[in-house]
């Protein structure tokens, strides 16, 4: 009997404590969330979602913003703005806060009651890339990598989450360059890194293009494109839009650069009617990347690799090689690393295989950093940071802007 009493008291407190809960459904910043920074020292975020039933009355909306250091924590509560009666939605952007992971306690107040509330443990301003191409640029690795240090998450379309191997959103279940590049990254820059990674493996750079597209010789793998009723073929854009669909989740200007690392399913096919030739590629890539541009509304960078490795009887095409110099020279892209050269023990089944060792994996991860790391130094270099004092009060439905002046939300490096 006291022990099915002190069961009873636990079940009894739990109900009270559910039933005494204020819900609020927070859809941004998501736990592990990182925003693209805007200069060195900021970037702008998201305070955004819905009381758990429409406001009986007026009802502000409050946060306490701080590092994740409890002893640095900020201690202030700061008013975003105000949903009105009868609604449930709010939407604030913060602009001008600090790189580095933060905490942020969310509640709305009616009056002097709290009617709703919410915390997100981590989130961050720091560096987002979005990673496609095919299996080199997704989860086929002979060994699954991990990151050094808390600072990189990965984002599978719904979700955020540390970036350990495989990455969530790429086909495959083994390793990938990501956590090497990311630490190199995080080691440089000290700040948080974001993943979207889109790759899927064996694809041709035609079945990454917009639905319709046509062009006159299939892939190898065929159930990405159908023929098209005036002859050839064309892609059914399904790869694409999810690509799109993806990265559009971030907002416009909401990532650094896409790295794109795939050559290899266009490049001496066994049937050669499938080899996509160079002047080919680099016109189907080239309206890939102008396609992004025009459907996320900005002039998103690409950099893209050298990538046309098969085995070491066949170590790549010159054809291929250089129609992905080419648009470096055009200026459409930006200059990825040569992963061709990755060759002997740095690729799989003993130095035989298509993909990548662990220790190619590495390699292929410091390429990759050797690439980007000097072109963000020169864009951060660039981009002089502003800072604003603290903005007024929301609109009245529940939207505003917030610039924040407190010098621990724009001293990170």
């Amino acid at each position: 009997m006291k022990l099915r009493g002190f069961v009873s008291g636990i079940l009894c407190s739990v109900f009270f404590l559910c039933i005494g809960a204020h819900a609020m459904i927070l859809s941004s910043p998501l736990d592990y969330q990182v925003f693209q920074r805007s200069n060195k020292s900021s970037g702008s975020f998201v305070i955004a979602g819905q009381l758990s039933e429409p406001a009986l009355e007026l009802t502000k909306i409050q946060v306490k913003l701080g590092p994740r250091q409890p002893a640095q924590s900020d201690k202030r509560v700061l008013t975003l703005g105000v949903v009105q009666k009868g609604e449930s939605h709010f939407n604030f952007k913060v602009r001008h806060f600090s790189g580095g992971w933060h905490r942020l306690d969310v509640r709305a107040v009616a009056g002097e009651k709290i009617v709703g509330q919410a915390v997100v443990e981590h989130f961050g301003i720091g560096e987002v890339f979005v990673i496609a191409g095919q299996s080199n640029s997704a989860n086929y690795g002979e060994e699954k990598q991990k990151i050094n240090i808390q600072k990189v998450s990965t984002f599978d379309g719904k979700a955020w989450r540390i970036a350990d191997d495989p990455q969530p959103g790429a086909s495959g279940r083994g390793g990938s360059f990501i956590p090497p590049f990311a630490n190199e990254l995080v080691k440089k820059f000290n700040v948080p890194v974001g993943i979207v990674s889109t790759g899927v493996g064996a694809t041709s750079v035609r079945e990454w293009l917009p639905e319709g597209e046509r062009f006159p010789n299939p892939p190898t793998i065929m159930n990405k494109v159908v023929s098209h009723p005036q002859g050839g073929w064309m892609s059914k854009g399904e790869v694409y839009r999810n690509l799109i669909s993806r990265v559009q989740f971030l907002g416009r200007y909401g990532f650094r650069a896409v790295l794109w690392h795939q050559g290899e399913s266009d490049a001496n096919q066994k049937d050669e009617s499938r080899t996509l030739s160079g002047k080919l590629y680099e016109d189907y890539l080239g309206k890939l990347i102008k396609a992004t541009r025009k459907d996320l509304n900005w002039e998103c960078p690409w950099f893209v690799a050298q990538a046309s490795y098969h085995t070491p009887e066949d170590p790549g095409s010159e054809d291929i090689r250089s129609a992905q110099r080419a648009l470096w020279k055009s200026g459409l892209a930006l200059e990825g690393p040569d992963t061709d050269s990755l060759t002997g023990k740095n690729r799989d089944h003993d130095g035989k295989g298509v993909h990548f060792s662990g220790k190619g994996l590495r390699a292929h991860g410091r390429a990759w950093a050797d690439k980007v790391e000097p072109w963000l130094s020169q864009e951060l270099q660039e981009k002089k940071a502003l800072v604003f004092v603290l903005a007024g009060q929301s609109n009245m439905q529940g939207q505003g802007v917030v610039s924040m002046d407190h010098e621990k939300y724009y001293n990170a490096g």
